[in-house]
């Protein structure tokens, strides 16, 4: 039997069996809107007002400050356009950085292009790093909003997110960071972290699909955009998805009771990968900061080679991986992430994404050691391109 080897937790994650376990009630029994006044509608609000009350422990944060929302996109939304119509008396300028998601990028381009915004797009160095002194040199009067990732979605980079908080404060600019990739292996204290918005999902956390949050400090003045009851403090209305809402809760809970054990884990599993393609697979590197990277991220470049095709032969052998972003993965444009460090067009066509989950073994990373070489072979021979990694590099 060909193994099945999932190796695309950044695309989504597979729910705990503890996730679901804790959602079953509410799917049959303790079915009720929570905005009604009957004894079944009042479970339903009781099991709510837990899920907020945990996922402001986890975040170290008011319960008050938690809006939950149907996704990580739509949290983003909320915080990008909600906060640039609540302070437009202030001004219409919002900065961003060149490899954000497009959840992010989408929402500062249709405020630019329908509403007038002027959005800065701040440059990444070679590893995908902001540079704070180009944050703060780009912030002006009319400032209302930054917002930069906490670990990107396809090269793993870590942004010093509490660094850029403080420029942001200091300038007396709101500060958001979509923290989707970060959820269940970073710290998402967000007082440590010193932000006024995040955005965080289910999905990548091994919650359900379909679920997000917001965390909106208090104070901070946002404008909803779906209108209707008032749910969620009056910011987002429609019933709320009470199992879906739990199962986030119980997901974030527990990621974060596990992150160091975790994280540890998983990044001796993802140096021992990268390391050995690196070592024994030629015209390959690495895509993103080599430490600061989140700790179950490998993309790596394979120069010579369609990332699609590997990824559709890597399939064969029982192995999911993505060629980029899974949100735009069947589009064959190279990926705006790997262009933005500087890397030529041939490159960014060979970036695979290996991103490892609670079930990666070491054993599934030896199976994808012993498939990968040859495949790559394959391809190459296939290839009418024949770059190297010095003629990429200059060297």
């Amino acid at each position: 039997m060909i193994k099945k080897i999932y190796l695309d937790h950044s695309a989504t994650t597979y729910m705990r069996p503890e996730v679901v376990e804790a959602m079953k009630p509410y799917f049959e029994n303790i079915f009720g809107n929570p905005s009604s006044f009957h004894s079944i509608g009042l479970e339903a609000k009781s099991a709510l007002n837990k899920a907020r009350e945990t996922v402001a422990k986890c975040l170290n944060c008011e319960p008050s400050e938690i809006i939950f929302t149907g996704s990580g996109t739509e949290s983003c939304n909320m915080a990008i356009k909600g906060t640039a119509f609540a302070n437009k008396n202030k001004g219409k300028h919002i900065i961003t950085q060149t490899t954000e998601h497009h959840a992010v990028l989408h929402s500062v381009e249709w405020l630019e292009r329908a509403q007038g915004y002027d959005i800065t797009y701040l440059d990444v160095d070679k590893d995908g790093l902001v540079s704070s002194s180009e944050l703060e040199n780009a912030i002006r009067k009319d400032t209302v909003l930054i917002t930069i990732m906490y670990a990107n979605n396809e090269i793993g980079t870590i942004q010093p997110i509490k660094e850029l908080a403080q420029i942001a404060k200091k300038h007396n600019v709101l500060f958001h960071t979509d923290a989707c990739q970060a959820g269940g292996l970073l710290n998402v204290d967000v007082k440590y972290l010193g932000v006024d918005l995040m955005t965080l999902n289910g999905s990548k956390i091994y919650g359900m699909k379909g679920t997000g949050l917001l965390y909106k400090r208090k104070g901070v003045k946002i404008e909803p955009w779906i209108h209707g009851g008032g749910h969620e403090f009056g910011l987002r209305a429609g019933t709320e998805n009470i199992p879906g809402i739990v199962g986030l809760a119980k997901a974030l809970e527990l990621c974060q009771n596990e992150r160091e054990a975790e994280s540890k884990r998983l990044t001796e599993l993802r140096d021992q990968l990268i390391n050995t393609i690196l070592e024994n697979i030629p015209d390959t590197f690495l895509n993103g900061h080599p430490i600061k990277r989140l700790p179950n991220n490998v993309n790596i470049s394979f120069l010579n080679v369609e990332g699609e095709a590997l990824a559709l032969m890597l399939d064969r052998e029982g192995i999911y991986v993505s060629s980029g972003s899974a949100c735009t993965s069947q589009n064959l444009k190279p990926s705006h992430v790997i262009l933005s460090l500087g890397l030529p067009y041939e490159a960014s066509h060979g970036a695979i994404r290996f991103s490892l989950g609670k079930r990666t073994t070491k054993e599934d990373i030896d199976y994808l050691l012993e498939k990968l070489p040859p495949i790559i072979d394959r391809l190459r021979s296939m290839s009418p391109i024949h770059l190297t990694k010095s003629e990429v590099f200059n060297e």
